[in-house]
C-alpha cells in the first residue's frame, strides 16, 4: 500500500523522524536523510511503513497486515499534522528559541499513535547511561523480536507486549536488566492494550504514572512520541535541564539533581520556570534548543558502564 505525502517548506526529515530510531543500530528502524524504514506492531497485526524523500514530498509504503493502519497515518508519524501555526510569534518572547526556531523551522512533533514501542526503549533508560540502555533493548529486541514485513532484511519487528509479559524476571537478567526495570516493562506490557486505548495525551499520562516503575520523565518521553503532545516537558533527566539553562541563560548548571517523591530537583525546577512562558510549547522549545545548541561542559567522571549479565 502506498501514498505520498506533501512536504511543507523546510521541513526536516532525519531531524523530525530520529526520535522513532531509538539509536543508530536499532534493530527495529533505519533512518538517513532521505529514508526511514520503522517496524510496528499496530491493532491490525504487524507493519513496516516506509517512508522515502524525493523533493517537496514523501512516498510511504506501507508492508504487512497493519499496512492500511501506517498508511493511514504517515502523515501524524511524519510529523506533519503538528500544528506549528503561532509558534513563530510564542518563539519571539526569548532571542534563543527565536534563533532556534528560525535555524531549524523544519522540526515537528511526530505522533505515532502507539506507545509500547517506545515504553521498551524509555523504560529501559531509567536510571542507567545511554549506552547500557541501548545495549539492553538491542538485546531484547533481538531475542523477542521477527523479522518485519517487507523487502529489508534484518529489520526486527518489536517484541510483542504479551511475550514480555509473559517472560519471567530471569529472562532478562542476561540483558544487563536489573529486576527492578525488567518488573516495570513486564506489568506495562501485561496492560499494553489499556494504555495504547487511552483517548489523548493527559489519559495516557495519568494511565502511566499511576503504574508502579513509571514516574514522569517516562510518561512525558513516551507521550511526545506516541501523541505529539508539544507540551509534554521532560523532568528528572539527567542531562535536558542543564542544556535548556545553558542554552537560554548560559549558566553551566541548572542546580542540583537531588529530588524525592512529590517533589522535583532544583535542576527542574530552574529549568520549568525558564519554560513556563511557552506553556503549551514546552517540549518544541527543549526539542528545538537540544536540536540547536551546545551542550554545557561536562565535568567531573562519566558515570561508569555496568553489567551483572554474566553473574
Amino acid at each position: 500500500m502506498k501514498t505520498v505525502l506533501s512536504l511543507p517548506a523546510h521541513y526536516d526529515f532525519a531531524g523530525t523522524l530520529g526520535p522513532l530510531r531509538v539509536f543508530p543500530a536499532d534493530p527495529a528502524a533505519r533512518l538517513t536523510a532521505t529514508e526511514l524504514w520503522w517496524a510496528v506492531r499496530t491493532p491490525d497485526g504487524p507493519a513496516t511503513l516506509h517512508l522515502r524523500r524525493y523533493g517537496d514530498e514523501a512516498e510511504a509504503t506501507g508492508y504487512g497486515a497493519g499496512a492500511g493502519w501506517v498508511i493511514d497515518r504517515a502523515t501524524a508519524i511524519a510529523g506533519l499534522d503538528d500544528d506549528v501555526s503561532g509558534f513563530t510569534a510564542l518563539a519571539a518572547l526569548d532571542p534563543v528559541v527565536r534563533r532556534a526556531w528560525h535555524d531549524r523551522p523544519g522540526l515537528r512533533l511526530t505522533r505515532t499513535g502507539r506507545l509500547f514501542v517506545h515504553l521498551l526503549p524509555t523504560i529501559l533508560g531509567q536510571k542507567v547511561t545511554g549506552k547500557e540502555a541501548f545495549r539492553g533493548y538491542a538485546k531484547i529486541v533481538r531475542h523477542f523480536g521477527e523479522q518485519a514485513p517487507g523487502p529489508l532484511p534484518g529489520l526486527l519487528l518489536p517484541p510483542d507486549p504479551a511475550r514480555i509479559a509473559g517472560s519471567p524476571y530471569w529472562v532478562f537478567h542476561p540483558f544487563g536488566v536489573e529486576q527492578k526495570r525488567a518488573d516495570a516493562l513486564r506489568r506495562v506490557a501485561a496492560v499494553a492494550d489499556r494504555l495504547e486505548a487511552a483517548p489523548d495525551a493527559a489519559a495516557a499520562t495519568a494511565r502511566l504514572v499511576s503504574m508502579p516503575g513509571i514516574g514522569e520523565w517516562t510518561a512525558a518521553e513516551v507521550v511526545r512520541l506516541g501523541y505529539g503532545d508539544p507540551d509534554a516537558v521532560t523532568v528528572g533527566d539527567y542531562n535536558i535541564p542543564h542544556h535548556v539553562v545553558y542554552a537560554l541563560t548560559g549558566a553551566v548548571r541548572a542546580g542540583s539533581r537531588e529530588s524525592a517523591p512529590g517533589r522535583y530537583s532544583e535542576a527542574d525546577l530552574r529549568m520549568l520556570e525558564l519554560l513556563a512562558p511557552f506553556t503549551g510549547q514546552r517540549a518544541r522549545v527543549v526539542q528545538l534548543l537540544t536540536a540547536t545548541r551546545p551542550a554545557p561542559p561536562r565535568f567531573g567522571p562519566r558515570m561508569p558502564i555496568r553489567s551483572f549479565a554474566r553473574f
